[in-house]
């Protein structure tokens, strides 16, 4: 809502809205192995397991397992 929120102020350009759209449309179809990273880039991984409630399981690169929902991650290209 936020990205759309400043595509609407004016302060997003309708390239970038696109590139956000589409990242949050690939988070629809993660899938055990591969590989993601947070919003912000701080921390990397792999998804281990999918829960039914939709979150993600994902095991950082440190090791440390993680659940997180899966709009909080992105696809790692």
């Amino acid at each position: 809502m936020s990205a759309v929120a400043h595509y609407i102020a004016g302060v997003l350009d309708h390239d970038a809205m696109a590139q956000i759209v589409n990242e949050l449309s690939d988070t629809a179809d993660f899938q055990p192995g591969n590989r993601v990273k947070t919003l912000r880039g701080s921390m990397s991984g792999t998804i281990v397991r999918l829960l039914p409630d939709g979150r993600v399981v994902w095991r950082a690169d440190s090791g440390a397992e993680l659940i997180a929902l899966p709009e909080s991650l992105i696809r790692e290209t």
